[in-house]
Order: C-alpha cells, then structure tokens, then sequence
C-alpha cells in the first residue's frame, strides 16, 4: 500500500511540474505590450506584421490598452506586461518609485503633440493668467513637463497653480462641466477637445519641450529575450516609415480603432514623429533634465541617474542604426 502511495505522489509530482513548466514556457512564449490610443504601436498592432515576424518563432503577442503612461507603466512594474510605449515624464516617475524598466528606443521629438487647452469662451489669453487657475492633467505623464515649463517661461510658479490630477476621459468631463480652467493633454485626445469641443490652444510643446515618445520593457524581459526586443523595434520603426509616406492610409486603419472621425486621428497622426532609434547621449541628457527638474519640484522623492535603465543589447541582438 505504501509503495502504491508512494507511486501516486511521485506521479501527481511529476504531472505537477510537467504543468509548471508549460506554464513558465508559454509565459516565455508570449510578448505582452502595452498601448495607448496614440502613437506607433496603435499603427503596429492594426498592420499585424509584428504577430506575423514572431509567429515564426513560436511567440504570440498580447496587447493591453491603458489610459496614460503612468497607469502603462505601473502595469509593467507589476508585471502584467513586458513593453510599452508613454512620453518623457512617466518612466522618470516609474523609475523613482523603483519600477525595474529599461529604455529601449525613442522617437523623434513631436512638440505640437500636446498643448495646455482653454475652453473656447475661455478669457484667458496668456499662460500667465493661469496663475491662481485650475489645471487638469494626467499627473506623471508627458504633459506634466509640458506644464512645468510652460509656467517657467511665463514666470509662474508650479505652486502658482491648483494642478487637478485625472485621467484623460475624467480630465474631459471636467473640462466639458467647467471645473477646471485649463487641460493638458495630448493626441489624439487633444485633437479630439479641438474638434469636437472647439478648444483653444494656449501653448502647445513648439520650442519649449521635445515631446519625445520612448519604449520601454521590464529589465528581466530584455535581458532574456533582447532578440524579440530586437525585432519589436525594428518592426515599430517600419510601420513608423510607412505611417510616415501613407499618412491618409494609416488614418483610415486607426481611426475605427480611436473611435474618432477620420478627421480628428488625421490631425493626431500627422503632428506625430516617426522613425523609432535607440537611445542617445543626447537624449538621455534631455532626459536627465526632466528628471532634475522634477525631483527640484519635489514631484519624485530623489534624484535619479537616467544613464543607470538604458538598455545595452548583446552584441548579436543590436538595433540595425539609419
């Protein structure tokens, strides 16, 4: 009876770890990526030439939407996806909370894609009289730079202002109601306030911020897989050069996606940039400086080392340069 038993256990052990590792295996098998509704990764997941190139190599591909970069990022620190895409701010945030991400490209600066947005009966016509206002944004995003250095060059304070933090359909309903006197915010739901709410620019990123959009992965998922890595970035920055030369194309294929006009996501889809490189000195340097700033503001808890999450690929897994 003792040996049956025995046999039992060993086979139900057996099993068990049979099951583990198919588990671990199919984790291993599959790319979870995080999106947003804007940006390259919305033209790569309607063109479906990424699940295509890494079919081949037994890997399905796994997309999640979220609503900001800073919701995106705390997914991936969470470990419910391996790669996204958010602006400048919300990997520095991440990075100061001790998410483990690694930049792995970025794109070209694209400032007119987001700007401070006034109602348009709004009487406010400086920056400067945003002072004492109330100011809806997605706190830790692209924008909250934006801002910062928007009442920078108007000579205000950030504690000039009543920062109101929602996410962007919140941050809408609040600008629609009149709660808040100012939204900043970024494509394509800026062009959509534009269009359909007839909002007013105030002061969009044009030589004040670059506006770069960055991809990230979890530090464990790239230094596993840096050649699937490899491939997702070689595919972004294809579908960034086809974006580039069939801008009316690219908005017929995303524009069912956003659930916005053709309109609307062809103003959000050419003030975008186009062309996903790896990081630079350059752009760390930039980088860096948000980061300063932020951590001067005591918007994050200390300062940090941007140079100290850039991914460094094997050589066998490098990025092919333009």
């Amino acid at each position: 009876m003792r040996t049956i038993t025995l046999r039992r256990s060993l086979v139900a052990l057996f099993a068990a770890a049979i099951s583990f590792g198919a588990i671990s295996q199919a984790q291993a098998e599959t790319l979870r990526i995080g999106y947003q509704k804007y940006g390259t990764l919305v033209l790569l997941k309607a063109k479906g030439s990424l699940e295509k190139r890494l079919a081949e190599q037994g890997i399905e591909v796994q997309w999640t939407e979220f609503p900001g970069g800073p919701q995106l990022l705390e997914g991936l620190n969470v470990g419910s996806i391996d790669f996204g895409t958010t602006g400048e701010a919300p990997p520095i945030f991440a990075q100061a909370a001790g998410a483990d991400l690694l930049y792995v490209a970025h794109e070209p600066p694209a400032p007119r894609s987001e700007a401070i947005l006034l109602p348009k009966d709004s009487p406010i016509q400086s920056v400067k009289e945003l002072k004492g206002k109330k100011i809806a944004l997605n706190k830790g995003s692209n924008v909250h730079y934006l801002l910062v250095r928007a009442l920078e060059e108007a000579g205000l304070k950030y504690s000039d202002i009543q920062p109101v933090y929602l996410p962007p359909a919140d941050a809408r309903a609040a600008f629609e109601r009149g709660s808040v006197d100012a939204w900043v915010i970024w494509d394509p739901f800026q062009a959509a306030a534009e269009h359909q709410l007839q909002a007013r620019t105030l002061r969009d990123g044009e030589g004040l911020v670059a506006n770069h959009q960055f991809y990230l992965a979890a530090r464990p998922y790239a230094e596993q897989h840096p050649q699937v890595v490899q491939a997702l970035v070689e595919e972004i920055r294809a579908i960034g050069e086809w974006t580039r030369a069939n801008s009316a194309e690219a908005t017929a294929q995303v524009a069912p996606l956003l659930g916005l006009s053709a309109e609307i996501t062809r103003n959000a889809v050419e003030r975008q940039a186009y062309g996903a490189q790896p990081i630079t000195p350059q752009v760390v340097e930039a980088q860096q400086k948000i980061a300063d700033t932020f951590a001067d503001l005591k918007l994050i808890p200390k300062r940090l080392a941007i140079r100290e999450v850039i991914w460094n690929p094997p050589a066998d897994a490098k990025v092919a340069q333009q």
